[in-house]
Protein backbone atom coordinates (compact mmCIF):
# COMPACT_ATOMS: atom_id res chain seq x y z
CA UNK A 1 0.00 0.00 0.00
CA UNK A 2 2.73 2.46 1.05
CA UNK A 3 4.83 1.57 -2.34
CA UNK A 4 1.33 2.18 -4.56
CA UNK A 5 0.86 6.25 -2.41
CA UNK A 6 4.65 6.74 -3.16
CA UNK A 7 4.22 5.95 -7.13
CA UNK A 8 1.27 7.93 -7.07
CA UNK A 9 2.67 10.63 -5.19
CA UNK A 10 5.84 10.62 -7.85
CA UNK A 11 3.55 10.77 -10.54
CA UNK A 12 1.70 13.82 -9.46
CA UNK A 13 5.23 15.62 -8.53
CA UNK A 14 6.37 15.06 -11.74
CA UNK A 15 3.27 16.43 -13.45
CA UNK A 16 3.17 19.58 -11.46
CA UNK A 17 6.87 19.83 -12.42
CA UNK A 18 6.23 19.86 -15.49
CA UNK A 19 3.51 22.04 -15.33
CA UNK A 20 5.18 24.67 -13.37
CA UNK A 21 8.29 24.59 -15.51
CA UNK A 22 8.64 28.60 -16.10
CA UNK A 23 8.30 29.85 -19.67
CA UNK A 24 11.52 29.79 -21.07
CA UNK A 25 12.89 30.59 -24.62
CA UNK A 26 12.47 26.72 -25.73
CA UNK A 27 9.19 26.46 -24.27
CA UNK A 28 7.91 29.81 -25.54
CA UNK A 29 6.14 30.16 -29.23
CA UNK A 30 7.12 33.08 -31.08
CA UNK A 31 5.10 35.28 -31.81
CA UNK A 32 5.38 34.43 -35.42
CA UNK A 33 4.17 30.74 -34.84
CA UNK A 34 1.37 31.83 -32.58
CA UNK A 35 0.51 33.90 -35.06
CA UNK A 36 0.62 31.36 -37.94
CA UNK A 37 -0.96 28.79 -35.63
CA UNK A 38 -3.66 30.74 -34.81
CA UNK A 39 -4.89 31.44 -38.72
CA UNK A 40 -4.40 28.40 -39.33
CA UNK A 41 -6.89 27.46 -36.49
CA UNK A 42 -9.24 29.59 -37.04
CA UNK A 43 -9.84 28.74 -41.10
CA UNK A 44 -10.27 24.93 -39.59
CA UNK A 45 -12.95 26.07 -37.46
CA UNK A 46 -14.40 28.21 -40.30
CA UNK A 47 -14.65 25.28 -42.71
CA UNK A 48 -15.98 22.75 -39.68
CA UNK A 49 -18.54 25.51 -38.03
CA UNK A 50 -20.49 27.78 -40.52
CA UNK A 51 -21.84 29.78 -37.39
CA UNK A 52 -18.39 30.17 -36.24
CA UNK A 53 -17.18 31.99 -39.45
CA UNK A 54 -20.65 34.33 -38.88
CA UNK A 55 -19.60 35.11 -35.75
CA UNK A 56 -16.48 35.54 -36.66
CA UNK A 57 -17.75 38.21 -39.25
CA UNK A 58 -19.70 40.28 -36.53
CA UNK A 59 -17.51 39.94 -33.05
CA UNK A 60 -15.37 42.61 -31.97
CA UNK A 61 -12.40 40.77 -31.77
CA UNK A 62 -11.38 36.87 -31.54
CA UNK A 63 -9.09 35.02 -28.94
CA UNK A 64 -7.83 32.14 -30.51
CA UNK A 65 -5.69 29.55 -28.78
CA UNK A 66 -4.60 26.90 -31.51
CA UNK A 67 -2.93 24.11 -29.11
CA UNK A 68 -3.54 24.05 -25.55
CA UNK A 69 -2.34 20.52 -24.18
CA UNK A 70 -4.14 19.06 -20.89
CA UNK A 71 -2.89 16.55 -18.92
CA UNK A 72 -3.77 14.92 -14.98
CA UNK A 73 -3.49 11.90 -12.99
CA UNK A 74 -5.50 13.18 -9.99
CA UNK A 75 -3.88 16.49 -9.92
CA UNK A 76 -4.41 17.97 -13.76
CA UNK A 77 -3.21 21.11 -15.53
CA UNK A 78 -3.91 23.01 -18.87
CA UNK A 79 -1.48 25.39 -20.69
CA UNK A 80 -1.48 27.01 -24.14
CA UNK A 81 -0.72 30.31 -26.05
CA UNK A 82 -2.50 31.91 -28.21
CA UNK A 83 -3.59 35.68 -29.70
CA UNK A 84 -6.12 38.70 -29.95
CA UNK A 85 -7.80 39.20 -33.43
CA UNK A 86 -9.26 42.42 -34.04
CA UNK A 87 -9.96 43.37 -37.31
CA UNK A 88 -7.99 40.66 -39.18
CA UNK A 89 -5.44 41.63 -37.15
CA UNK A 90 -3.40 40.35 -34.10
CA UNK A 91 -3.26 42.71 -31.58
CA UNK A 92 -1.99 40.66 -28.41
CA UNK A 93 -0.82 37.32 -27.45
CA UNK A 94 -2.13 35.63 -24.44
CA UNK A 95 -2.07 32.26 -22.30
CA UNK A 96 -4.49 30.25 -20.83
CA UNK A 97 -3.79 28.30 -17.80
CA UNK A 98 -5.58 26.03 -15.25
CA UNK A 99 -5.35 23.53 -12.99
CA UNK A 100 -7.46 20.91 -11.21
CA UNK A 101 -7.75 17.62 -8.82
CA UNK A 102 -9.97 14.93 -8.79
CA UNK A 103 -10.53 11.80 -10.47
CA UNK A 104 -9.31 12.19 -13.77
CA UNK A 105 -6.37 10.71 -15.83
CA UNK A 106 -5.19 11.07 -19.35
CA UNK A 107 -3.60 13.41 -21.95
CA UNK A 108 -5.49 15.60 -24.19
CA UNK A 109 -4.77 18.35 -27.04
CA UNK A 110 -7.17 20.86 -28.12
CA UNK A 111 -7.99 24.37 -29.41
CA UNK A 112 -10.57 27.02 -28.46
CA UNK A 113 -11.66 30.44 -30.03
CA UNK A 114 -13.82 32.85 -27.79
CA UNK A 115 -15.68 35.62 -29.72
CA UNK A 116 -15.89 38.74 -28.05
CA UNK A 117 -19.60 39.90 -29.32
CA UNK A 118 -19.96 43.20 -27.54
CA UNK A 119 -17.55 46.49 -26.65
CA UNK A 120 -17.97 45.98 -23.20
CA UNK A 121 -16.33 41.92 -23.25
CA UNK A 122 -13.04 42.97 -25.66
CA UNK A 123 -12.84 46.34 -22.62
CA UNK A 124 -13.19 43.98 -19.72
CA UNK A 125 -10.66 41.52 -21.17
CA UNK A 126 -8.77 45.02 -21.83
CA UNK A 127 -8.52 45.90 -18.48
CA UNK A 128 -7.97 42.41 -16.77
CA UNK A 129 -4.62 41.67 -15.59
CA UNK A 130 -5.83 38.38 -15.69
CA UNK A 131 -9.18 37.22 -16.89
CA UNK A 132 -10.37 33.84 -14.96
CA UNK A 133 -13.33 32.22 -17.19
CA UNK A 134 -16.24 31.21 -15.15
CA UNK A 135 -16.39 35.20 -13.55
CA UNK A 136 -18.07 37.90 -15.11
CA UNK A 137 -18.65 38.44 -18.37
CA UNK A 138 -21.05 35.54 -19.11
CA UNK A 139 -19.28 32.45 -21.71
CA UNK A 140 -21.42 30.51 -23.48
CA UNK A 141 -19.88 27.15 -24.77
CA UNK A 142 -21.17 25.91 -28.24
CA UNK A 143 -20.99 22.75 -29.31
CA UNK A 144 -19.24 22.59 -33.03
CA UNK A 145 -21.70 19.50 -33.66
CA UNK A 146 -24.83 21.19 -32.40
CA UNK A 147 -23.90 24.72 -33.61
CA UNK A 148 -26.49 24.78 -36.34
CA UNK A 149 -29.14 26.18 -34.56
CA UNK A 150 -27.16 29.58 -33.44
CA UNK A 151 -25.85 32.35 -36.00
CA UNK A 152 -25.56 36.26 -34.92
CA UNK A 153 -29.61 36.47 -34.50
CA UNK A 154 -30.10 34.38 -31.62
CA UNK A 155 -26.80 35.03 -30.24
CA UNK A 156 -27.23 37.38 -27.49
CA UNK A 157 -24.31 36.75 -25.20
CA UNK A 158 -20.95 38.85 -24.91
CA UNK A 159 -19.06 35.74 -25.59
CA UNK A 160 -19.07 32.75 -27.30
CA UNK A 161 -16.71 29.95 -27.41
CA UNK A 162 -16.12 27.18 -29.54
CA UNK A 163 -13.65 24.48 -28.99
CA UNK A 164 -12.34 22.28 -31.65
CA UNK A 165 -9.12 19.81 -32.72
CA UNK A 166 -9.97 17.64 -29.81
CA UNK A 167 -7.21 14.84 -29.70
CA UNK A 168 -6.32 12.69 -27.22
CA UNK A 169 -7.96 10.46 -24.07
CA UNK A 170 -9.38 12.51 -20.98
CA UNK A 171 -12.77 13.17 -20.01
CA UNK A 172 -14.24 16.56 -20.28
CA UNK A 173 -13.49 20.20 -21.60
CA UNK A 174 -14.66 23.24 -20.24
CA UNK A 175 -13.68 26.53 -19.03
CA UNK A 176 -14.08 26.89 -15.27
CA UNK A 177 -11.37 28.41 -13.72
CA UNK A 178 -9.51 29.06 -16.51
CA UNK A 179 -7.63 32.19 -16.00
CA UNK A 180 -6.12 33.95 -19.21
CA UNK A 181 -3.55 36.00 -19.02
CA UNK A 182 -1.82 38.98 -21.53
CA UNK A 183 1.56 38.15 -22.33
CA UNK A 184 4.59 39.98 -24.39
CA UNK A 185 6.01 37.91 -27.47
Amino acid sequence: MKRLHFTILLCVLILLAGISVPKGQALAASAAEINRNVQIALLKLYEKSPPAREMGQKAKAILVFPDIVKGGFIVGGQYGEGALIKDGKVVGFYSTVSASYGLQAGIQKYGYALFLMSDSALRFLDRSEGWELGLTPNVVVVDVGAAGGISTTTAKSDIYAFFFDQKGLMAGLGLQGTKITRIVR
